[in-house]
């Protein structure tokens, strides 16, 4: 089953007079690779929050965040005093004289300069949180799911397509080979004597050496393996991209073996369509 890497969910709640807000958000990357911004009083929770998210989310470069907002009064913000004029002093002898207010505008951006007063995280605060940020996995994996199977109807239409092609090849076989043949009749006619034997001889050789059989049937195979490992595995990205690049090889040499005009167009078609195939490959999880 197809698990697209980009996915989006959001949570909001509120616990006593606080309205939590959770967003979590994907893009497609080879590893998982987590950018977190939480308020400072969830500061000692974040290795478990990065945990929970490393457990769920597996794999992408994923944008978690967590806002805080007070629905009580402005009297639950609590201003340090002491640290703010500390601030002031410090900013003063780095820079000299210069009115109060501008120092005191610097001074209340510096760390712990404003907090509320209510900055101990209590037990019951932390479950609902947790379970909030259950939540939003969980819509977060339901985007990702929905969109997975978009994504698998467009590579299945794809790597259809490419068999579609490849069975397009079969009539200008047996007119690819005729017509090499006759090429090297022409260049032979311009001989006054021709060895018959080494006629057939050389046929032989071009015969074996232009052959596309083998790399048809690895062809159908890869294009066959490719939606088994879609359809019956789950976290197949890197395994699907893998197949890809098979695939691809067989393309290319199917490509200049071809030595026939409408082969060669087929070819074409079937790198266009396997290039969307890998496109689409990189966002599965």
């Amino acid at each position: 089953m197809i698990l697209s890497m980009t996915g989006f969910g959001r949570s909001e709640g509120v616990f006593d007079g606080k309205k939590l807000t959770i967003d979590i958000k994907s893009l497609n990357s080879k590893s998982f690779d987590l950018n977190i911004k939480i308020p400072l009083r969830y500061k000692e929770k974040e290795f478990e929050i990065r945990k929970l998210l490393n457990d769920r989310v597996l794999r992408g470069k994923v944008d978690c965040y967590v806002n805080f907002e007070s629905l009580n009064n402005a009297s639950d913000v609590a201003i340090n005093h002491d640290l703010v004029t500390a601030y002031m002093q410090e900013l003063k002898k780095v820079s000299g004289d210069g009115p109060d207010f501008e120092y005191l505008k610097m001074a209340i951006r510096m760390p712990d300069a404003i907090s509320t007063k209510s900055d101990e995280l209590d037990e019951n605060e932390w479950i609902f949180l947790i379970e909030l940020l259950e939540e939003t996995i969980t819509k977060f994996e339901n985007f990702r799911r929905t969109e997975g199977e978009i994504l698998q109807q467009e590579l299945s239409r794809n790597i259809k397509k490419i068999e579609s092609y490849l069975t397009q090849v079969e009539p200008y076989e047996e007119v690819r080979m005729e017509g090499v043949k006759d090429r090297y009749r022409k260049s032979l006619n311009e001989f006054d004597q021709i060895d018959e034997t080494r006629f057939y001889q050389e046929m032989a050789y071009y015969t074996e050496k232009l052959d596309i059989a083998e790399e048809k049937v690895r062809l159908t195979q890869h294009l066959k393996y490719y939606l088994e490992v879609m359809v019956n595995e789950d976290f197949n990205g890197k395994k699907l991209g893998f197949i890809s690049q098979e695939i691809g090889r067989e393309i290319n040499t199917l490509g200049s073996k071809a030595n026939h005009a409408e082969i060669q167009k087929l070819v074409v078609m079937m790198k266009d369509d396997l290039e969307k195939v890998k496109e689409q490959t990189l966002n599965v999880l």
